[in-house]
């Protein structure tokens, strides 16, 4: 006889032992789901560690197709590079020249690299002196100044082996230029993945210890996202569909969930969602100190990614997570 408000449904049956919740997962993380982030910069013979992103290295241009070799080794398919030049000038010259940093990085890994798919982050902070996102109208970045080399810089990029261009710098229109530079050169084939929600985070921090591209006046709020709007996420990346944005991307990730699941639900487009360098940093760190378990927790944040409705996650987990799933 079944008992007066007995439960009839158990959920607990289809959690009981791991053969039955892994038939029931929902939501399965994968390596063809992640791109390793890499930071190369000039010199030769370098390999050397990020002092607050423990695990992660900057490498020389004669040693980054080593180790993206070695990525590709362990099942990552996908790399975003980040270069860290020698010289500096106002407008970031170095990233539209073919002896540029990242131009001779893509050459040096196509050769030594076939398959591993090579995407170039597309900006200005890293190669400019003052690590601003374009050119200097005073203070103030110059929009459409920029939008002008930055049709440059992906036409570079593309001409020395980039499969794809993942512009970074939140500038209105910037979709639509590259879109008109790349197949006006005869690049139709490059996809572009658009930063399209990148908010004025303070989990960049250790990011631009990495890439050396903390600017020397002021921030980025002008033109970086405020992180209390959520229907301007909706906004920016509806402009860069129309304007032939191929992924669409959230920076950074664990924050910003909720704009992850609304970007989703509305829009057909991949979404990619970058798991920054803070968000990293604050894991090695209590995983050091025992705070935390630092495997559970790195796989239960990726994982949360990918549920909230990311197609594609960047981390500076991924070599790591190679070994655990």
């Amino acid at each position: 006889m079944q008992l007066a408000g007995f439960p009839f449904s158990r959920p607990r049956r289809l959690r009981r032992n791991e053969e039955i919740r892994s038939l029931v997962r929902e939501t399965a993380l994968s390596l063809d789901d992640l791109i390793y982030p890499m930071f190369v910069r000039h010199g030769e013979n370098v390999v050397e560690e990020i002092p607050s992103m423990p695990g992660v290295f900057r490498y020389s241009v004669d040693r980054v197709a080593e180790k993206v070799a070695q990525v590709r080794d362990k099942g990552i398919k996908a790399v975003i590079l980040f270069g860290i030049p020698e010289h500096k000038d106002e407008v970031g010259s170095d990233t539209w020249s073919d002896e540029g940093i990242i131009q001779r990085a893509l050459r040096e890994i196509r050769k030594e690299v076939k398959d591993i798919y090579l995407i170039t982050d597309v900006c200005f902070c890293e190669y400019t002196s003052h690590g601003h996102c374009g050119v200097l109208h005073g203070h103030e970045v110059d929009n459409d100044k920029t939008l002008e080399n930055l049709k440059k810089q992906v036409v570079s990029h593309a001409r020395n082996g980039a499969d794809m261009v993942a512009p970074s710098g939140m500038m209105d229109g910037m979709v639509k230029s590259i879109r008109e530079a790349l197949d006006s050169e005869g690049f139709t084939h490059i996809p572009i993945m658009a930063y399209s929600a990148k908010y004025a985070s303070a989990f960049y921090g250790p990011f631009r210890d990495a890439a050396e591209s903390a600017p020397s006046f002021g921030d980025r709020r002008s033109y970086q996202m405020d992180p209390a709007n959520r229907r301007e996420a909706l906004k920016e990346v509806s402009l860069d569909v129309m304007e032939g944005a191929d992924i669409v991307m959230v920076k950074p990730a664990l924050a910003y969930m909720d704009v992850i699941r609304d970007i989703r639900e509305r829009f057909l487009l991949p979404v990619c969602a970058y798991n920054v360098s803070g968000e990293y940093s604050m894991v090695k760190a209590a995983g050091k100190l025992g705070w935390i378990d630092e495997e559970r927790v790195t796989l239960e944040i990726l994982t949360s990614i990918k549920r909230a409705g990311a197609d594609m996650i960047i981390t500076y987990f991924a070599e790591e997570v190679a070994g655990l799933i």
